[in-house]
C-alpha cells in the first residue's frame, strides 16, 4: 500500500499524447504502486459509418486485426518500464478498460482526456467520460497541459 492508499493502478493507454501524459503522472504521483498498462485494440476498425449515424459491420478481416494487435503489442512493450505489467485486449476500449481494471483488482484507473470538437463530443462523447460513468473503481482523468500557459 502506498501513502496515497492506491496500491494497484490501471492506466488506460492508447498511445496518444494525453495517455502518455496520464501514464507519466501515474508513475510520478504514485511511487510504490503496482502499475498495469491496459490497451484495447479497438475492434470497431472493422466497421464503417452508416447514414443513420451508427456503424455497419464490414467484412471481418482477421489479418487486419492481427496486424493491429501485433503493432499495438510492440508499442505497449516499448513504453512499459521495469516492474510494470501490461494487458492487451480487443474490443470496445471503454468496456475493456473498466472490466480489465476490475478483474485485476485495481484501486484506481488513470486515463488521459482528449480535446474534442463540440460536434464530435455530442455524437460520440469522450471515452474518459464513459469510463468515469461506468467504473465502480475511482477514475483519475488527466488533461494535457495547456500549451498556451
Amino acid at each position: 500500500m502506498t501513502s496515497t492508499g492506491f496500491a494497484k493502478i490501471a492506466v488506460g493507454v492508447d498511445f496518444s499524447p494525453s495517455s502518455q501524459n496520464a501514464l507519466a503522472l501515474a508513475r510520478s504521483r504514485f511511487p510504490g504502486a503496482q502499475i498495469r498498462l491496459l490497451h484495447v485494440t479497438d475492434a470497431r476498425v472493422t466497421t464503417s459509418p452508416d447514414l443513420m449515424g451508427g456503424v455497419t459491420p464490414a467484412v471481418f478481416d482477421a489479418g487486419l486485426l492481427n496486424s493491429l494487435e501485433d503493432a499495438d503489442a510492440r508499442r505497449l512493450a516499448s513504453i512499459m518500464q521495469e516492474g510494470e505489467e501490461t494487458e492487451q485486449l480487443v474490443g470496445d476500449p471503454v468496456t475493456g478498460i473498466v472490466e480489465a481494471a476490475a478483474r485485476w483488482g485495481a484501486d484506481l484507473i488513470v486515463v488521459g482526456t482528449h480535446s474534442q470538437g463540440m460536434l464530435e463530443h455530442f455524437f460520440i462523447g469522450s471515452s474518459a467520460e464513459k469510463i468515469v460513468g461506468r467504473s465502480p473503481i475511482p477514475v483519475l482523468t488527466v488533461r494535457l497541459p495547456d500549451s498556451r500557459s
